[in-house]
């Protein structure tokens, strides 16, 4: 029973030392792979201005295909409520649009206001 006991502990030894080490390798390897003058920050903002790029695109192609959608059915449907409708969906589409495509620009704005901490003042 005692062997039984080292044999535990020795092996909860064994495995807390791979981990220490492999821990340990893991937080002195990292800036190694990393590029040298890039931090996080800025793959971060890399990635989200290639992320709001696909964004645009996909909006503009749905947009685009509703909005000619709405138009067909106003142009020739008879029926007075789904020309309305039709004309209620086109406004909101418009503006969902204008409002999706111009959060670049609002971010392009602020951005050079708030790097470094420096918030407005």
């Amino acid at each position: 029973m005692l062997k039984q006991e080292r044999g535990r502990k020795s092996m909860l030894t064994v495995y807390w030392t791979i981990i220490a080490f492999v821990s340990a390798m893991i937080v002195v390897m990292q800036p190694v792979f990393a590029a040298e003058s890039e931090t996080i920050w800025d793959r971060f903002s890399a990635i989200m201005r290639d992320f709001y790029g696909q964004i645009v695109a996909i909006s503009t192609i749905v947009a685009v295909t509703m909005a000619a959608v709405a138009l067909i059915v106003r142009l020739v449907s008879r029926n007075q409520k789904a020309v309305d409708e039709a004309t209620a969906w086109l406004k909101r589409i418009v503006i969902t649009w204008i409002i999706l495509n111009s959060l670049g620009f609002i971010v392009a704005y602020i951005q050079p206001l708030i790097i470094g901490g420096n918030y407005g003042g």
